[in-house]
């Protein structure tokens, strides 16, 4: 008895549905400069910091696509 209800224990939590966390519904825009054209990007999904030539502009982390962009005007990397 004790053993049916540990293996069963051990087979909820790896099942992992229990413990997943609820899925994102609002979207985050993200400010991405291009080291090598100095432009920056707004983009929507997080950014990827393995790429040699991509860097995040700044840690801040946008509600709007318009508030984005109107960041990105003011940052000093992206005006260079």
């Amino acid at each position: 008895m004790k053993r049916s209800l540990v293996c069963f224990v051990l087979l909820t939590m790896l099942d992992g549905s229990a413990f997943s966390q609820a899925a994102k519904t609002e979207r985050a825009f993200y400010i991405v400069l291009n080291s090598v054209t100095k432009s920056c990007t707004v983009v929507d999904k997080v950014p990827r910091t393995d790429t040699p030539n991509i860097t995040v502009a700044t840690d801040a982390i946008y509600k709007t696509r318009a508030e984005a962009e109107m960041a990105a005007k003011t940052l000093t990397p992206c005006n260079q």
